[in-house]
């Protein structure tokens, strides 16, 4: 039987940036998405097989599970779930004899975290690795796409709002991501039981970002440093609770400097560099201006 990868999250960034790739690889690929919608439906016309379901119900986690050799397991960092979660994905790899997993974690997962759902990510990464399933974790610092989220507040009130003050780090766009995940899954006896943190390819903070913004778009785009709780209070409009507690505790972590950083897995695994910040603007331009 054809071996086939299973990717979860994806419509996600990391997602079907990695569904690219192994589409690119040649490598057969089943879709695991929340919902069926115009963006699953994107998938299957490019020959993607799609099935439905949610990774906190272990029945529909077994069921995308079969026939799989190797898959990657990602969890939505805005809601609570991820240890529960993580227990049915193993167990239900085990039953099916998946050969590898890669496990998608972050930068400041660490067991003193004050951030739960950072937390929570270093202790699925324990679960997984004694399960006795062949795992690769990987650490990426946060997603340029960050940057997009806030487009509306860019686009409309030419702000660039933020909860971390003067840290500066190494954003990673979901492109490099997926091309890290999808290299992994083709290749995976050579990553085996190995940790990778995920740098994008410069230091930046988030004055310079918004320097950057007022330069490629022509227009003034201000930075606004906001303190933690005020952010909170704002997140707490359309969040969950646990977000807003996830992003008060990474924002205290990058301000304290755990964010620093640069390394060159990207390159290595994938053989290209990441992509700067200003490389990522320019691709998504639509959104900011």
């Amino acid at each position: 039987m054809e071996s086939k990868v299973l990717i979860t999250g994806a419509t996600g960034v990391t997602g079907e940036n990695a569904i690219a790739r192994l589409l690119e690889l040649k490598i057969p690929v089943r879709a695991l998405v929340h919902k069926l919608d115009e963006r699953s439906a994107q998938l299957t016309a490019l020959g993607v097989e799609v099935v439905e379901g949610d990774l906190t119900d272990f029945n529909s986690v077994s069921a995308a599970l079969k026939g799989i050799s190797a898959a990657y397991f990602v969890y939505t960092i805005q809601a609570p779930g991820i240890i529960e979660a993580t227990a049915y994905f193993i167990q239900a790899a085990l039953e099916e004899k998946v050969s590898h997993v890669v496990n998608m974690s972050q930068i400041t997962a660490r067991r003193e975290s004050p951030s739960h759902g950072a937390q929570n990510h270093w202790l699925a990464e324990r679960l997984l690795d004694h399960s006795g399933l062949s795992v690769t974790h990987l650490r990426p610092t946060l997603f340029a796409e960050w940057l997009a989220y806030f487009a509306r507040e860019i686009k409309g009130n030419n702000r660039l709002l933020s909860p971390f003050g003067n840290a500066s780090y190494a954003s990673i766009a979901g492109e490099d991501t997926g091309r890290v995940i999808a290299t992994i899954l083709a290749n995976p006896d050579d990553y085996a039981g190995k940790t990778f943190e995920l740098s994008g390819a410069e230091e930046m903070t988030q004055q310079q970002v918004a320097d950057l913004l007022t330069e490629i778009l022509g227009r003034k785009i201000t930075y606004i440093p906001m303190e933690i709780d005020a952010y909170g209070q704002m997140l707490a409009q359309f969040s969950d609770p646990y977000f807003v507690q996830h992003i008060a505790g990474i924002a205290q972590d990058f301000r304290d400097g755990l964010s620093g950083g640069i390394n060159d897995n990207v390159e290595k695994i994938t053989g290209q560099k990441p992509l700067t910040m200003e490389a990522y603007i320019k691709k998504n331009i639509d959104l900011f201006r």
